[in-house]
């Protein structure tokens, strides 16, 4: 017995050791805490917390949150005199005992209406429809919530207003009018106006002009969301670097609100977020279904570094990086443009295990230390 405990108590030590190394790993949240906050978007599992091992991890690495669809007009308002709060309560009150911030999704949306709002045809139901909306969900978590997206995707891929039954019934005054009345509701919470491709040329001086609009109408606008649906090769750093450039000359802060980055091909070069548009593909549009492979793992990895290295570059003028989706499997990027597929376009696997994009994305802040 007297040769056994040396050797325990050294594999005791060893796995100690291991231990206190696994839980001094650093995490997202933790190296960009002086940065800016590193947030992901949740689905109704997660905010119900279904899953301990995706509870762990969210908690473990994010410290902002947002709401992938529960907080949208056809959940929270499904009926003219109904509204339904209960998963949105619980969503906030999940970012309120982790201490994270909370980011709503979204107010003014043309996409994923209550069926009764589709059917509004005149200005002034309409007007009274959108008082109402705001109103009461902003103040519901007047002080609770951190921001809102108060406006979603108004504009054209040519920068021109998108023709929404918001801007058929009221024209173009509805975009002030949403921010004057979510201001009204709660005066301190940061409002946000919130679209895709608006890093593109074209389509961000149609938002640099709309801001500028809503802003000489008396409307408060506190920040730009720039979704961040990409591609390997595109955008361009170039185009994203102007963007946060110009946007923050605006006095704007700036949030990458929806980031994730698709792997798989697109024959029809399609690009943002339209959730309208589906198409039908064929085996070549679906080219990893099992796994991805290492030189594509690479250049995901390679474009997440490239994106980081240029937003700690202009930390001062960026608010909040949100992921869209905590790991690969509940992406809506297997869905959408084509059905079926499988994408691989987050720092985590559908196992929740982290991939080269995660360390890649830690490795510029741990060289610094």
């Amino acid at each position: 017995m007297k040769f056994i405990k040396p050797y325990l108590f050294a594999f005791t030590a060893l796995l100690s050791a291991s231990c206190t190394s696994q839980k001094e790993k650093p995490s997202l949240k933790d190296l960009y805490k002086n940065d800016f906050y590193i947030g992901t978007a949740l689905d109704l599992n997660q905010i119900n917390e279904k899953s301990k091992k995706e509870d762990s991890l969210i908690r473990k690495e994010f410290n902002a949150i947002t709401a992938e669809n529960i907080m949208k007009s056809m959940y929270t308002h499904p009926q003219k005199d109904k509204y339904d709060f209960t998963l949105a309560d619980k969503f906030v009150a999940y970012g309120e005992k982790n201490k994270m911030f909370i980011h709503g999704h979204t107010l003014i949306w043309h996409s994923q209406l209550a069926p009764w709002m589709e059917k509004i045809a005149d200005s002034t139901e309409m007007k009274a429809f959108m008082k109402d909306h705001i109103t009461t969900i902003v103040s519901r978590y007047k002080g609770r919530v951190n921001s809102w997206d108060v406006v979603n995707e108004a504009l054209n891929e040519d920068g021109t207003l998108r023709k929404s039954i918001f801007l058929n019934t009221l024209g173009e005054k509805y975009l002030a009018n949403a921010f004057k009345l979510a201001e009204k509701a709660d005066p301190k919470v940061d409002l946000y106006y919130n679209d895709y491709n608006i890093e593109e040329p074209a389509k961000r001086a149609g938002a640099i002009a709309l801001i500028k609009k809503i802003k000489a109408e008396g409307g408060k606008v506190d920040g730009v969301g720039i979704q961040g649906h990409w591609k390997l090769e595109s955008p361009s750093l170039e185009e994203i670097e102007k963007s946060i450039l110009e946007y923050s000359a605006l006095g704007l802060k700036v949030a990458f609100t929806e980031l994730d980055i698709t792997v798989l091909p697109n024959p029809w070069d399609l690009k943002g977020a339209d959730v309208n548009q589906n198409f039908e593909g064929s085996e070549k549009m679906n080219p990893y279904p099992k796994a991805l492979p290492d030189s594509i793992q690479n250049k995901l990895a390679e474009r997440y570094a490239s994106i980081f290295k240029l937003f700690l570059k202009h930390k001062d003028k960026i608010s909040r990086v949100t992921f869209w989706g905590v790991h690969d499997g509940q992406s809506w990027l297997n869905g959408w443009p084509i059905k079926g597929r499988t994408n691989y376009p987050l720092p985590f696997d559908k196992d929740l295990k982290h991939k080269k994009a995660y360390d890649s994305i830690l490795k510029l802040k741990e060289t610094k230390k």
